[in-house]
C-alpha cells in the first residue's frame, strides 16, 4: 500500500514536470518566433526609407561645348547635339525639399530630372557642388517632402547591418543588404577629403547619391562608389557618412558653397630613400615640393625642403594628413607648425586662408 502511494507520487512529479517543460518550450518558441520577425524583416525600416529615395536622371550633350560642330541648320549634314542620361540616386535631406546626391551624377548636366516614390518627375535645379567631398544639393522646388531621419553616424560600428537603397542601372528603386566593414576609410583616391563608411552591401551604376541606412531606417551615409577594377561589384562599397555629409549641405545652403581653409602648398610623402638621403631616420612628415607666392605657408615662412611633422600637434604622416587638418580649419584660423629644416627643428605660426574653387 504505501509503495503504492510512492509510485503515485513519484509519477504525478512526473507529469508536472513534463507540463512545465511543454510550456517552457511554447513559451520560448514564441519568443524566438517574436525575436526572428523583428531581425529577419526590415520592411518597416524600407516602407519608411523608400520615400525618402528619389531616382535622378542628368543629361549632357555628348558633343563637348568647345567642339568644331556647333548645332546646325536642319539641313546641315554635320552632327546634331544629342544627350546621354546619366542614372543615379538621391536622398531627400529636408522637408524644404532639398535632394542630396553625389556630385559626379549632377555636375555640368544640362538638364536634371527627379523622379519621387510615387512615380511624379520634377525637373531639378542645382543648388550647390562640392567635388572634393563628392556632394551636391539639388531642389525641385517642391515642398513638404518626407526627409529620412538621421542616424549619428559616428556611433556606427563594425558589424552593423546596413541596408542600400537606390536606382541600380535604372531599374527602379532597389534595396540590397549587409554589413558595415570598416569605418574611416580614406587614401582610397576617389575624392579629396575621404572618410568613407565601408559595406559589402551591393552597390552598382546607380546606387550613386542613395541612402545607406540602418534597421531602424535611420540614414547613416550617401552610396558614393564601388572599388573593383573591371567596373562589376566586388563586395566593397563606400558610403559618406552622413555627419560629413550633413555640414556641406548646410555649408552649400548658407553660402552656395563649401569654405575651407588652405595653407597654399604642395608636399610628397616621405619614404626610405628620402630619409636616408637627408641622414634622417624615424620621422614621420610631408616633405614641402612648392609654396605658392604670397600663400598662407609663404607668408609663414615655410620653404620647399622643409618637412613637416606636426600641425596643431596632429602627428602628419602623409600628404592626407595635411589635407584634412587644413580643411577642417576655416580662413583666419591660426596654426602651430613643427617641422624639421635643414636636419634642424623648427616651429612657425601660419594663417589660414581659403581654398580656391577646384
Amino acid at each position: 500500500m504505501k509503495s503504492s502511494h510512492s509510485t503515485q507520487f513519484l509519477l504525478n512529479w512526473i507529469l508536472i514536470g513534463l507540463l512545465f517543460g511543454i510550456i517552457l518550450i511554447l513559451i520560448s518558441g514564441r519568443i524566438n518566433t517574436q525575436q526572428q520577425t523583428s531581425v529577419d524583416s526590415y520592411a518597416n525600416a524600407v516602407n519608411e526609407a523608400s520615400a525618402s529615395v528619389v531616382s535622378i536622371r542628368s543629361y549632357y550633350s555628348s558633343q563637348p561645348e568647345n567642339s568644331s560642330f556647333p548645332l546646325q541648320a536642319q539641313n546641315s549634314n554635320q552632327p546634331e547635339f544629342k544627350v546621354r542620361p546619366n542614372k543615379g540616386s538621391g536622398v531627400i535631406i529636408n522637408s524644404a525639399g532639398y535632394i542630396v546626391t553625389n556630385h559626379h551624377v549632377v555636375a555640368n548636366a544640362k538638364k536634371i530630372e527627379v523622379t519621387f516614390n510615387n512615380g511624379q518627375t520634377l525637373e531639378a535645379e542645382v543648388l550647390g557642388l562640392d567635388p572634393d567631398s563628392d556632394i551636391a544639393v539639388i531642389t525641385t522646388r517642391l515642398n513638404n517632402l518626407p526627409p529620412l531621419p538621421i542616424a549619428n553616424s559616428n556611433k556606427i560600428r563594425v558589424g552593423d547591418i546596413v541596408l542600400a537603397i537606390g536606382n541600380p542601372f535604372g531599374i527602379g528603386q532597389t534595396v540590397t543588404q549587409g554589413i558595415i566593414s570598416a569605418t574611416g576609410r580614406d587614401r582610397v583616391g576617389l575624392n579629396t577629403y575621404e572618410n568613407f563608411i565601408q559595406t559589402d552591401a551591393a552597390i552598382n551604376p546607380g546606387n550613386s547619391g542613395g541612402a545607406l541606412i540602418n534597421a531602424k531606417g535611420e540614414i547613416l551615409g550617401i552610396n558614393s562608389a564601388i572599388y573593383s577594377q573591371s567596373g562589376n561589384y566586388l563586395g566593397i562599397s563606400f558610403a559618406i557618412p552622413i555627419n560629413l555629409v550633413l555640414d556641406v549641405v548646410q555649408q552649400i545652403i548658407d553660402n552656395g558653397e563649401v569654405v575651407r581653409g588652405w595653407l597654399g602648398v604642395e608636399g610628397v610623402d616621405l619614404n626610405a630613400e628620402m630619409l636616408k638621403h637627408v641622414d634622417l631616420a624615424d620621422i614621420q612628415g610631408v616633405l614641402i615640393t612648392d609654396v605658392f607666392d604670397q600663400g598662407p605657408a609663404d607668408i609663414a615662412g615655410i620653404k620647399v625642403g622643409d618637412i613637416l611633422t606636426h600641425i596643431n600637434k596632429k602627428i602628419i604622416r602623409d600628404t592626407r594628413d595635411v589635407l584634412d587638418v587644413i580643411a577642417h580649419g576655416q580662413p583666419g584660423d591660426k596654426i602651430i607648425i613643427n617641422g624639421i629644416r635643414e636636419r634642424q627643428s623648427f616651429t612657425g605660426q601660419a594663417i589660414l586662408g581659403q581654398r580656391p574653387k577646384t
